[in-house]
């Protein structure tokens, strides 16, 4: 295979979770496009590929093909926001379809760029055609154009990420039968959260380490330090704490549910699925197994599979901590977006490419 004869542009392409995954594999990505300026240092400084800011909605097919000159393989590559297919908005059946018309966009520029492969990252609500057809036109666009399509809901740990968190991935080619390599792990070997971060330095809440920036845990207040140190590894607020610590939430019918809010991950098993408010203790089970605080956002990245010295920002000073919290929480996980880049490869070697 003739890496530089292949070239691969990532829309949506964010810090560069995805990028940054291919490369891993060893595909030759050249461009990413995002609507957020704030991703470009990340994205630029621990990936080699050239970050440009711009809306995909506005994106046209002459931009991106000036990326593919002189390749022989075009690889089209992205996870397009659908936040009304979030777990929460999901439930709550807030399916505008003004919000998830970037994959109706996307569809666009497959059309009019004619990539040889194509593939696509994205949360697993979109099976359900019921709820919205956006993922059944996507798919039948593609074989209208003469992809042979293939998609697989994911869960990540078998493939080594540190989290139980599903994804929907698809493979188009236009060459031939393409598909997802087979698991890399299973239950006996899967990564744990000890084994993903275990061996970081011991921070207080609030706290910043002395060597990495980036291992910073958000402050809490006195009442959530006493809520985590009676909260057990795995457990839940309903049956580790005391009347008094409950919030109002909780004493309605409605709040009964949410029984992982303020709780701590186990060390021996895997993360839940990081979001953008994934280091903060009341959003779900972000507490350090042991120490009263929420992960870190090095802590974070890495339950992500992103790799230990990547970079979020310049320096200590211009940091910003949600900012960087919900770039993590939106990026896919490199370790799957390897595993993308893996079966891309073995399609092309297969083919003779």
């Amino acid at each position: 295979m003739n890496k530089h004869k292949i070239k691969v542009v990532d829309l949506f392409c964010g810090i560069g979770g995805l990028t940054n995954g291919l490369q891993q594999a060893g595909l030759n990505v050249v461009a990413g496009f995002d609507f957020d300026k704030s991703c470009k240092f990340a994205y630029e400084e621990n990936n080699s590929a050239l970050f440009f800011h711009k809306d995909v909605s506005s994106l046209s097919s002459i931009e991106v093909n000036k990326h593919f000159k002189n390749s022989e393989v075009k690889i089209l590559v992205g996870c397009a926001p659908c936040q009304p297919f979030s777990s929460y908005n999901y439930k709550q059946n807030s399916l505008e379809e003004n919000k998830w018309k970037l994959l109706y966009e996307f569809a666009r520029l497959i059309q009019e760029i004619n990539p040889d492969i194509v593939s696509m990252e994205n949360v697993p609500q979109l099976l359900n055609f019921k709820k919205a057809p956006v993922f059944q036109d996507f798919v039948t666009n593609l074989q209208e154009l003469g992809y042979y399509v293939s998609y697989k809901l994911v869960f990540a740990p078998d493939y080594g990420v540190p989290q139980k968190r599903k994804r929907l991935i698809l493979l188009a080619s236009k060459f031939d039968n393409i598909g997802i390599i087979s698991s890399t792990h299973t239950r006996d070997n899967y990564v744990t959260v000890r084994n993903a971060i275990g061996m970081l330095p011991h921070l207080e809440h609030g706290g910043v380490d002395s060597i990495d920036f980036v291992h910073k845990a958000s402050k809490l207040s006195d009442l959530n330090i006493q809520r985590l140190k009676l909260s057990k590894p795995g457990s839940s607020w309903k049956y580790d704490w005391s009347e008094d610590l409950l919030l109002k939430c909780h004493r309605i019918d409605s709040g009964k549910t949410y029984g992982s809010v303020y709780g701590r991950m186990k060390w021996d098993d895997q993360s839940p699925t990081m979001t953008t408010f994934c280091t903060g203790i009341g959003n779900g089970r972000f507490g350090h197994p042991e120490q009263n605080r929420a992960i870190s956002l090095r802590e974070a990245a890495i339950l992500q599979s992103f790799p230990m010295d990547y970079k979020f920002a310049e320096s200590k000073e211009t940091l910003k901590h949600s900012t960087v919290a919900k770039q993590i929480g939106n990026a896919v996980p490199p370790a799957l977006g390897k595993v993308i880049g893996l079966s891309i490869i073995e399609h092309l070697s297969r083919l003779g490419k």
